[in-house]
């Protein structure tokens, strides 16, 4: 995702009137070209989202058990 967003314009930019099914195929071909170096600080992107996803999604959950709790007393 991180790269997609990253390359999306310049793809754009460089093949103009490309249809939107395209834009993916090719977003899809340049990742698949990179090697693991040039793919790391987007990887390091990802991880780090996911970790946010989760602590934002655990604390959601344990403020809704939070509010469970409070309304069965």
């Amino acid at each position: 995702m991180f790269f997609a967003n990253d390359q999306r314009d310049k793809v754009r930019e460089d093949n103009p009137g490309i249809k939107f099914g395209e834009v993916g195929k090719m977003l899809g071909e340049k990742w698949k070209a990179l090697n693991e170096k040039q793919k790391a600080p987007y990887d390091a992107k990802a991880a780090a989202d996911k970790k946010r996803y989760e602590e934002e999604k655990a604390a959601y959950t344990a403020q809704g058990t939070a509010d469970d709790e409070e309304e069965e007393d």
